[in-house]
């Protein structure tokens, strides 16, 4: 098979001692920045970008440094997901939900051992499927209208109220929220501005790191404060290993998440916030007995194995297509045309040293990164073993770091603050975070697809269902709305789920 063979040869430019090295300082690299709460894979490789020019590397090394670092970030961002409640990225915010419980039950280091597993999984097999799906796939993508995408995320929105435990309104409350912080700043179709308020500083609307650490970062320190006055905040143990059981449990929902987070990391512009999204919720609607988000393993798993199988989705349509498929492949992009090279069909043919040779170092990368950090887990779980007092204050002002360096306004961290506070009053009345938060990155997408369908149509609103594509996903967001309300009336009761370690009453305040 011709795929086979480029593959081959691609090894051949990965193994090269030089590109190994690069490699391992990528994913290495990438997982120290990663951890710092607020700094994303998106920053660390544009702060990363100059240097490797500067430094003269050939093309496909300097690529292979960067891919390295973007999936060794996306690991580093976990730890401060799963450890202390902070998502640093989008892709990381459904982590979270079980991480965060999982590790005040004392299992942090097998939360974080579930979640390189998952990572893994998910990015190994997506290398799999790019190696010889790379460009019909890349062609399927651009299949997808504006209309798809509508659809996509009415889609996505639908199986937010899988996150409600019941509640659907305190849910569908922080949805709104979501959508309200999504508007502020400047109309991209008119150019109004909306909820600015004359203020200069939110003409831009409002930034992911200043919205994501206020919300959790901060609310988590009022939280642990008050916790100090009551009285009620105590050490974590270092709690157990992860077992061979729990992982065979897991390896269903990774495969599950696996398809989900590739197909969704092929769409431009789609992202592994969503795919994450997407694989959690449908995770929790076909395997969840009352567990998810007390801490059930499945619930990491799923996102996790998502996300890492979406980041590597996203560089299909850049290799294939020169179309970035998120934030960081546009860095990436840039890259290439740094080195005068132009992603797209002819790369595989003209280049096949780059394209091949990256996606060789992919597998390589992969393992690496699972090498490196699953004897380390143990390492990053003692973090829980600092006292609060210490830990978060300390954490807190790595957070606000990470804010100014992206924005260098004081004034984002005054709203950052703002937020926080925003947050604690959330929490104390049982809204949940996580849904803003979604709401908040999803919102962007359906209102700039909303406004393009509508603009190719003439404000003709059938357009949003005038593809098979379209039609399918308006009948799966109508599925996901309807079969738990029948569900609900029918089904008295449900079986438990096999036994999972929780941190009961987290999930109202996460």
């Amino acid at each position: 098979m011709e795929a086979f063979s480029s593959l081959l040869a691609g090894f051949q430019v990965a193994l090269t001692p030089l590109n190994l090295a690069m490699a391992f300082i990528g994913v290495a690299l990438g997982t120290a920045i990663g951890a710092l709460p607020g700094i994303g894979p998106i920053n660390a490789v544009a702060l990363l970008l100059p240097l490797c020019f500067a430094l003269k590397l050939p093309p496909e090394t300097a690529l292979i440094l960067l891919a390295g670092l973007y999936y060794g970030s996306g690991y580093g961002g976990r730890i401060s997901s799963i450890l202390l409640n902070i998502p640093g990225d989008p892709g990381l915010v459904m982590t979270t939900l079980d991480g965060y419980p999982l590790a005040k039950a004392g299992r942090g280091a097998a939360a974080l051992a579930i979640s390189g597993i998952g990572s893994f999984v998910g990015g190994t097999a997506a290398v799999v499927l790019m190696t010889f799906l790379a460009v019909p796939l890349a062609r399927l993508a651009l299949s997808f209208g504006p209309a798809d995408y509508v659809a996509l995320m009415v889609l996505s929105f639908a199986l937010l109220g899988t996150m409600g435990e019941g509640n659907a309104a305190k849910t569908w409350a922080a949805v709104s929220l979501g959508l309200l912080f999504a508007m502020v700043g400047v109309d991209g179709g008119t150019g109004v501005e909306r909820f600015t308020f004359g203020s200069i500083e939110l003409v831009g609307g409002i930034d992911f790191t200043s919205l994501t650490i206020g919300l959790f970062a901060v609310s988590e320190v009022l939280i642990l404060v008050e916790g100090l006055i009551g009285g009620t905040v105590s050490h974590l143990g270092k709690g157990a290993r992860l077992k061979l059981t729990e992982i065979l449990f897991c390896l269903p929902a990774m495969v599950r998440a696996t398809g989900i987070g590739f197909f969704i990391g092929v769409l431009p512009g789609a992202g592994a916030s969503l795919a994450s999204a997407v694989s959690y919720t449908a995770e929790k609607r076909l395997s969840d007995r009352g567990t998810f988000g007390k801490g059930d393993m499945r619930g990491l798993a799923a996102p996790e194995t998502a996300d890492n199988a979406a980041q590597t989705g996203s560089m299909v349509p850049m290799l294939a297509l020169g179309i970035p498929g998120s934030g960081t492949t546009a860095v990436m992009l840039g890259a290439f045309l740094m080195y005068s090279i132009t992603p797209g069909p002819l790369l595989f043919t003209q280049r096949p040293e780059i394209a091949w040779g990256l996606i060789a170092s992919m597998y390589v990368g992969n393992l690496m990164l699972l090498v490196l950090n699953l004897p380390l887990v143990g390492v990053f779980a003692r973090l829980l073993l600092v006292p609060s007092w210490i830990l978060y204050p300390g954490v807190l002002a790595l957070s606000y770091a990470g804010v100014y360096a992206v924005s260098n306004s004081p004034v984002e961290l005054l709203i950052t603050t703002g937020f926080g506070i925003v947050a604690y009053a959330l929490r104390k009345v049982g809204i949940p975070l996580i849904p803003v938060m979604l709401a908040f990155v999803l919102a962007r997408l359906l209102e700039d697809n909303f406004r393009r369908a509508l603009s190719l149509s003439g404000g003709d609103f059938a357009i949003l269902w005038s593809t098979p594509t379209s039609i399918v996903l308006w009948v799966l967001a109508a599925l996901a709305i309807i079969v738990p309300l029948v569900a609900g009336k029918l089904r008295p009761g449900m079986p438990g789920a096999p036994e999972q370690s929780a941190a009961s009453g987290s999930e109202s305040r996460h």
